[in-house]
């Protein structure tokens, strides 16, 4: 049986020098994090996560360094601020081998409380960390730390197999809190996310299997499609977010898909409060671990899989920037290049990346699709992989096209401002040319 601390007596278990494994976001446990924050001891403590949801105070210690695989808000704000952090390139399903490779002596998470049968409940993300918790508590040189919050849902896996669950006899240190599941505001479409959402809605017909991520567009797309005639949707996302639920709740989603029928498939979740509360003994929701939610081959299986992600700039060539600004950390490769492939092997399957046309920077107005990128630019997914882009201008679909083709189809759903300089790089491209001038 676990050890029952409070926050300080389990962040006390930490040493000076150690290693600490978290799950993304809203997996990670917050009153543990903030007890961590209340010691300044440290000497080398390293902590392996990725958006950092939880916030802790040691994030800013000089000889605390955070090694995040997905920048957010907090990681992004501790970059500008000079801490010690640093980014992990690698995409959500390689989380689970890195961790094992790094093997922090110490695992945390939160969960629920047990049930009676002594089960907690993973809550809110399965995510890549499952199989380390599961190592660090077998360990006896290992400690695995389980903050159980009865606020957080409790959610559920597929059957022995995948149980989304610890069993108290694995714990060393339980950690009772009252800590809420961090509840993400969200963003409400304006006109142009509207247009975008429509012009992608055109791609999925009934009986689409759905991959949304966060935002304001996929929350339009989503409140369009339960809004109208259509249906018979399955659900296979690496995030569960409040525009899935908003499906349910229409009586959209049947989960016919051909595999894990019956269910809405997601690694993680993260939304509203009101997302949480629904999610709380919901059977109609499973969460498995992303090394299969995220697999191209298992994504591929699903009927008539439509995936719907953002961009944030495309070259002519197709090329896709996602996760830099500038080449400047910004979010993280994730699940991007896994839901862009997955489709791509079989025509009934659409890969959307969306975005708006232009982007304001200190007050100048930018295209996002550019003739050529710049020295310093980080491609997130190549241009092989990529099969749709939309704007609120159109879609353009490059699968197959020539290099000149594509150029062509991407200045049609530009802003009318850039496109002359886009035919006319297009036209450079021709037989195979580059088009920089």
């Amino acid at each position: 049986m676990p050890q029952t601390l409070s926050p300080d007596e389990a962040a006390a278990r930490i040493e000076p020098t150690d290693t600490l494994g978290l799950p993304l976001g809203t997996g990670q446990p917050p009153e543990f994090m903030a007890a961590l924050g209340r010691r300044d001891d440290w000497t080398d403590l390293r902590i392996y996560g990725a958006l950092m949801l939880a916030w802790s105070e040691a994030y800013k210690h000089p000889n605390v360094h955070l090694l995040s695989g997905f920048f957010g808000p907090v990681e992004r704000a501790l970059r500008d601020q000079g801490a010690n952090i640093s980014f992990a390139p690698a995409d959500f399903r390689r989380f689970a081998p890195l961790l094992e490779q790094q093997a922090p002596r110490v695992m945390a998470t939160v969960a629920t409380p047990p049930d009676e049968d002594g089960w907690c409940s993973l809550s809110l993300h399965a995510g890549g960390t499952v199989p380390e918790l599961r190592r660090a508590g077998a360990d006896p040189k290992r400690l695995l730390v389980v903050e159980v919050s009865p606020r957080f849902p409790r959610t559920r896996g597929l059957g022995d197999e995948y149980r989304h669950a610890l069993h108290v006899d694995e714990i060393d240190v339980l950690v009772e809190s009252e800590a809420e599941p961090f509840a993400l505001p969200p963003e409400e479409p304006e006109p142009t996310h509207e247009a975008i959402a429509k012009h992608a809605s055109r791609f999925i017909p009934d009986g689409s299997t759905l991959q949304t991520g966060i935002g304001a567009i996929p929350s339009a797309l989503a409140a369009r499609l339960a809004e109208g005639d259509g249906g018979d949707y399955g659900v296979h996302s690496e995030m569960f977010t409040d525009g899935l639920m908003r499906l349910h709740e229409a009586g959209k989603v049947t989960n016919r898909k051909g595999i894990y029928d019956g269910v809405s498939v997601a690694t993680f979740a993260g939304g509203a409060a009101e997302l949480y509360a629904w999610l709380d003994g919901n059977e109609e929701v499973a969460f498995l671990p992303v090394e299969l939610v995220n697999s191209p081959d298992v994504i591929g299986r699903n009927r008539r899989m439509v995936t719907i992600n953002a961009a944030m700039a495309v070259d002519i060539q197709g090329q896709v920037i996602a996760d830099t600004v500038h080449g400047n950390q910004y979010s993280g490769i994730g699940g991007h290049e896994d839901f862009v492939a997955g489709p791509a092997l079989d025509l009934d399957d659409r890969s959307l990346l969306c975005m708006p046309s232009t982007i304001e920077i200190d007050g100048k107005v930018h295209s996002r699709i550019v003739p050529w990128f710049e020295a310093g630019a980080v491609i997130t997914t190549p241009r092989h992989q990529v099969d749709v882009i939309v704007t609120e201008y159109g879609a353009a679909e490059l699968q197959g096209l020539t290099v000149h083709q594509r150029g062509e189809a991407l200045a049609a759903i530009a802003h009318p401002d850039f496109r002359g300089e886009l035919l006319e790089a297009a036209e450079r491209t021709s037989k195979g040319r580059s088009p920089v001038a």
